[in-house]
């Protein structure tokens, strides 16, 4: 029999390596990360909104591992069984053109995983309000009995009003657990932005503008207050710690505060959702 003739050694089915090597793996790693990694990941479980965002970073990085580990998995057997060896010549693999299964898989699992992460946002979204400034007018509303504190950052610090308490205002932030907190969030000056980290909060404070933001306590418990935005010099000095309390306790911090500040609670301007800054407070 001539050299022609010599039959060639059977090529190994790269494509069926691949995905029988991504199922074992994106089977172990998805649950893991599903457990394990998603409940650890940001802002925690300090209130209804954190606890909400926490679950929607838990969904996404747990769709996200299958996808990642496709990835992994294709490279390192690209890397390991594809490698030019030493001395050969440096050429092309055959081109892959108008493959319909994979392009249909493609483009319909990608369009799932998209409208489903949609659809999923948008009710939570709805459910909560999702930590976030909803402005003056806010779509996602939870429904109950809300108390009312109005958040007004300034250069270099905030300050807090409770219109239910006449208007009382203090440089601390004491909110009650197990309560529907609505936020009102402004600015006398500069634009600020209000994050209360483990909260799962944060809104941007404008001048003029009041945004609305939805919060449900949990349990007593500190929390750090940051500014996001930078708004002059001293922006990284613009933090402050609050604290969820029990409801008896906040009634007597509320009956402390307001004999503090009884002698200069007539001084204090009405109540409102807004502000404009004058021109000193507007050039910083």
């Amino acid at each position: 029999m001539s050299s022609s003739s010599t039959p060639t050694a059977a090529q190994p089915n790269h494509a069926r390596r691949v995905i029988v090597a991504w199922i074992v793996l994106s089977l172990i790693a998805t649950p893991l990360v599903a457990i394990f990694l998603g409940p650890a990941i940001p802002p925690g479980n300090a209130s209804v909104q954190a606890s909400g965002q926490t679950t929607d970073n838990t969904v996404m990085i747990t769709i996200l591992t299958p996808i990642i580990c496709l990835l992994l998995v294709f490279f390192v057997y690209a890397l390991s069984q594809f490698r030019k060896e030493r001395g050969a010549d440096l050429v092309d693999g055959p081109p892959l053109r108008n493959h319909s299964t994979v392009q249909f898989l493609w483009v319909g699992v990608s369009a799932v995983i998209v409208l489903f992460l949609a659809g999923f946002g948008t009710y939570e979204l709805l459910q909560n309000g999702a930590g976030g400034g909803q402005g003056p007018n806010p779509i996602a509303v939870p429904s109950g009995s809300k108390l009312q504190v109005q958040v007004i950052a300034q250069q270099w610090e905030f300050t807090y009003r409770y219109p239910s308490y006449g208007g009382l205002e203090t440089s601390q932030l004491v909110i009650p657990s197990d309560t529907l907190i609505e936020l009102h969030v402004t600015s006398l000056d500069a634009v600020h932005s209000f994050w209360a980290y483990q909260l799962g909060i944060k809104a941007d404070a404008n001048p003029g503008v009041d945004n609305v933001a939805f919060l449900k306590t949990k349990g007593p418990r500190t929390f750090d207050i940051h500014c996001a935005e930078l708004c002059g010099l001293w922006h990284g000095y613009m933090f402050s710690t609050g604290r969820v309390v029990p409801a008896g306790q906040f009634a007597a911090w509320v009956k402390q505060q307001q004999a503090l500040f009884a002698s200069v609670a007539q001084y204090m301007p009405p109540y409102a959702t807004e502000y404009y800054p004058d021109p000193q407070r507007r050039a910083g």
